[in-house]
């Protein structure tokens, strides 16, 4: 499995965002001939879209080279393509138009002395630095705290330091008790870094993960294979912490705008919640002194 745009990955993209839609979805009138796949049929998406049987077949079998924006948001409207996964599809006909060579795998990031600031003046929530492949480069003491258990298994990097949340949840067996919603959070996690093989295709990084992942769990390749894309922006939290309990947290990203695919994520207790207690417990755990 690569991250590097492929006809598999625009194929099986276009016909699972087919196979999701009947024809009552899309105001057509149902026909009384059975259907062998579940969905729409390609001559009803292509009806939709206003473009050729021919064309639209080319397209879902993996062809997006010289395909113009406006037949990819005909496409976009004609499947009922949420945001996300309409910028997946122009990241993916971006990157067979716009070849470029593979990045290389990275050499340990250095966030800059700022970011660093920022982390470390943030004392009251969790915080963290994370990159598009979900390695975590640096947390402030509370999310350290709060992700002990990552710091100390199959999730922490060659480098002692980093860890990579994608890890932890599909490689860790902790996982599955440390997250109240477990199963939400590895198809979120899954959606997040399919998202991200469209923003950075030829990321050799990313592809190592993607195949690693994909060899170590069965669950893994079975969300791979759904095709879906989301963003991870805003909104709650819920952990089972093995020394402090229940904690319950709001969170929100924000991309580090002159850092390429690197992103701040926060995540705070409502004021005078339970979780704001537990996170006051939680920051007794953090040794003194710790940055």
């Amino acid at each position: 499995m690569s991250a590097a745009p492929d006809t598999d990955s625009i194929r099986g993209f276009l016909t699972s965002r087919r196979a999701r839609l009947g024809p009552r979805e899309v105001g057509l009138v149902a026909s009384r001939t059975p259907r062998r796949v579940p969905g729409l049929r390609r001559e009803e998406v292509a009806m939709l879209a206003g473009v050729s049987v021919e064309y639209y077949t080319r397209i879902e079998r993996g062809s997006l080279q010289g395909v113009s924006d406006a037949v990819l948001e005909a496409i976009a409207r004609a499947l009922q393509l949420d945001a996300d996964e309409r910028g997946y599809l122009f990241d993916l006909a971006d990157a067979v138009n716009a070849p470029g060579r593979v990045v290389p795998a990275p050499q340990a990031a250095v966030l800059r002395p700022s970011v660093r600031g920022v982390l470390a003046a943030i004392t009251e929530a969790p915080a963290f630095v994370r990159d598009h492949r979900r390695d975590v480069l640096a947390a402030n003491p509370l999310g350290r705290a709060l992700y002990a258990q990552m710091y100390d298994g199959p999730a922490l990097g060659a480098d002692g330091t980093s860890v990579n949340t994608a890890r932890f949840i599909f490689l860790d067996p902790r996982a599955r008790r440390f997250y109240a919603g477990w199963d939400s959070a590895a198809h979120n996690t899954v959606a997040i870094l399919r998202a991200a093989t469209g923003e950075h295709p030829r990321d050799a990084a990313l592809t190592a993960l993607i195949e690693d992942l994909s060899q170590r769990s069965a669950l893994f390749r079975e969300l791979w294979s759904r095709h879906d894309v989301r963003h991870h922006y805003q909104g709650r939290k819920h952990y089972h912490h093995p020394v402090v309990g229940e904690i319950e947290l709001q969170y929100e990203t924000m991309a580090l705008a002159p850092d390429d695919g690197l992103s701040l994520a926060v995540y705070p207790a409502l004021p005078g919640s339970a979780g704001q207690e537990a996170l006051r417990r939680l920051a007794q755990l953090v040794p003194a002194g710790a940055a």
